[in-house]
């Protein structure tokens, strides 16, 4: 007798189908298609999840450095004091900081400019 894989194939058809679901056309009906635009989707998601945390990044510095502008320093000018008063906070929590708690955030522009020299 002859055996086939005809329920674990369709077991895994069943699941690729259900993953593809919400997708257009032959993406969603055809088997080779699917799987391809499965393939390539999983590619994208792994591509920007990358890309993701570097557009937040640069969202965090974006806000610091308007917040800084508004205290007369310049973005590089308050990292670089930031080093130099030997303060440890990453650029998402100044952001947070500068936002949702403006006083504790000229506190550290205060620090800041007293570990540069300026006024």
């Amino acid at each position: 007798m002859r055996t086939t894989s005809a329920v674990p194939r369709n077991r895994a058809k069943k699941r690729l189908f259900r993953k593809v679901k919400g997708f257009v056309g032959g993406r969603r009906r055809l088997l080779r298609t699917a799987t391809e635009t499965l393939v390539r989707s999983g590619v994208y998601a792994f591509r920007d999840r990358r890309r993701r945390r570097r557009d937040m990044r640069s969202l965090w510095i974006i806000r610091v450095n308007a917040a800084v502008r508004e205290r007369s320093l310049r973005y590089g000018e308050f990292i670089n004091g930031l080093l130099k008063a030997k303060i440890e906070l990453d650029r998402k929590s100044l952001s947070e900081m500068a936002i949702a708690d403006p006083s504790a955030f000229d506190a550290v522009v205060s620090l800041v400019k007293a570990a540069l020299g300026t006024k």
